[in-house]
């Protein structure tokens, strides 16, 4: 591939779109003062790229059936064997299909990148091999992670393991799903509006959005810059402090990493228990418009359970929560066109690992604009609109604004250890049918942000545990912590688990198996 240099008719056009009034010997003078400038584009073109070697072998690995692959959680099965001892030895990972896995295919559950194979491994990739690990595949997710259920994958919907038919969460629904029904010990999500945690929480697993730059984020396709997250989804607490021990730290690729604060040994830390602990109960959290009742009354028992452990634990007024998810707006919206769009899945001025065959891949969104899932089309054509007519200004705005969040969350952190509250205000959902009005399916996308997402644009680090269940389907508990504090945030949900708080509202039968209480 080169760039050749333009005729006279490729310039002027490319003038009109800037805007440009130019002569005819404009044309040929621009011309002439471009051939230096492409020779470098071309020299670049010519050199081989500078990227991390792959140091583990593995096959590119399978699509499986829908006999093994009941819930459509899984994209590829694979099996890739990590080093012969480590922290993860034994340890079975799904990967989101949103991270680069080297030889085995990725979409991103996009039909757009369906074909595109990564050449490197996410730096967290190598890490968990590094670490004993044994990759199983890649799950599902959904269609360029833009959505918190579970019905946008070009691949089809991801069903919920407790109740087939409903929401698995989005958008590391597969993810959820594999852990949950223990086919994985582990697995890996990302998360920019909540969709580490908004899955945990339907599917009722663990899961952890770290500190903003406290996990490399090099070579999983981004959304936008200052909202991605990449982190832990398990069964366990500690299972989830184990992964973050593996794949946290600073990997000099990734510009996020920039304020990179150090590793604790956050396995290590688990067992203070929860006594002395201060934990805010954000009234804002809870009463939302679509808020279920059992699902507030069971996070409130939760908080009573810390009480029982020894923490103090009282109510206190965040006002500004409840702008938060219209703060985030304009941040992801504006975020994503610009990067993951009309940026190429990278967009400029980023000092960090640029994989150029996903950019090529993606760049085909403009041919194939038709095949964009619901969610992507309203974004896109939200964010070009408002770029065409108002530029960027609403994104700095809100970037500004996150601040004066950032600062009210902190002010109640500079006295507690914790924020408590729902992850999401109601329990998983029915999938939408195939025919749902796009008003159903847009509804169905997005109804469970408010509480998560703005965690992702403040930076603090984040944690869902189950609580319990209502009606057979799983509740989930957000605990939120002070910036690099992740540890106090396990430290805490491990306590409420080793309680018993998972299991709030459930009973054990004789056989084994899990059923409400009435």
């Amino acid at each position: 591939m080169i760039v050749k240099l333009p005729t006279p008719a490729a310039l002027k056009e490319t003038a009109a779109e800037l805007g440009l009034s130019l002569s005819d010997d404009d044309i040929q003078s621009f011309i002439g003062l471009m051939k230096g400038h492409i020779d470098a584009y071309n020299l670049v073109d010519a050199l081989p790229d500078y990227v991390p070697e792959v140091k583990y072998p593995r096959t590119p690995g399978r699509q499986p059936d829908r006999e093994e692959n009941p819930h459509n959680a899984w994209y590829v099965k694979t099996k890739i064997a990590g080093a012969a001892e480590g922290l993860l030895k034994g340890k079975s990972v799904a990967i989101k299909d949103n991270v680069m896995v080297a030889g085995v295919p990725m979409m991103n559950g996009a039909s757009i990148l369906e074909g595109y194979v990564p050449e490197i491994d996410a730096t967290l990739v190598t890490r968990l091999l590094d670490a004993g690990a044994t990759i199983a595949g890649k799950s599902h997710c959904e269609y360029y992670c833009l959505t918190g259920n579970s019905h946008t994958g070009s691949k089809g919907p991801v069903h919920n393991p407790h109740r087939m038919g409903y929401s698995a969460g989005g958008s590391s629904s597969g993810s959820a799903v594999l852990v949950a029904l223990g086919e994985v010990d582990m697995a890996i999500g990302g998360d920019q509006g909540g969709s580490i945690r908004m899955p945990a929480a339907y599917s009722g697993v663990v899961g952890l959005k770290p500190t903003f730059g406290l996990v490399p984020y090099t070579g999983v396709m981004p959304i936008e810059p200052t909202v991605d997250h990449v982190g832990p989804m398990a069964r366990t607490v500690r299972d989830a402090a184990l992964m973050l021990q593996v794949i946290a730290g600073p990997d000099g690729l990734d510009g996020r990493q920039a304020l990179h604060q150090g590793v604790p040994k956050y396995s290590e830390l688990l067992d203070e228990g929860a006594r002395g602990l201060k934990i805010a109960v954000v009234t804002e959290g809870f009463g939302w418009p679509n808020s279920e009742p059992d699902v507030d009354r069971r996070v409130l028992e939760a908080a009573d359970m810390f009480r029982t452990l020894g923490a103090t634990v009282k109510e206190v007024s965040i006002p500004m929560h409840r702008i938060g998810i219209s703060l985030w707006g304009p941040i992801a919206i504006d975020g994503l066109t610009h990067t993951m769009m009309w940026g190429d899945a990278f967009g400029a001025s980023r000092n960090e690992l640029y994989v150029t065959g996903l950019m090529d891949h993606q760049r085909r969104w403009r041919e194939r604009a038709d095949e964009l899932s619901e969610s992507t089309k309203l974004f896109t054509l939200i964010g070009t609109y408002v770029r065409s007519r108002h530029g960027l200004r609403y994104y700095g705005k809100a970037i500004n604004l996150m601040r004066k969040l950032r600062a009210a969350y902190d002010a109640v952190l500079g006295e507690y250890d914790l924020l408590l509250m729902p992850t999401v205000p109601l329990k998983a959902t029915k999938l939408p049918e195939a025919n749902a009005t796009r008003e159903e399916y847009m509804r169905r996308a997005h109804e469970m942000l408010a509480n998560c997402a703005p965690f992702d644009s403040t930076h603090h680090p984040s944690i869902s545990v189950p609580c319990g269940f209502s009606d057979g389907l799983p509740v989930g508990l957000m605990l939120t912590g002070r910036h690099w504090d992740d540890a106090t945030v396990l430290r805490a949900a491990h306590a409420f688990e080793q309680a018993g708080g998972f299991e709030l509202g459930r009973a054990v039968n004789a056989g084994g198996r899990k059923k409400e209480t009435i």
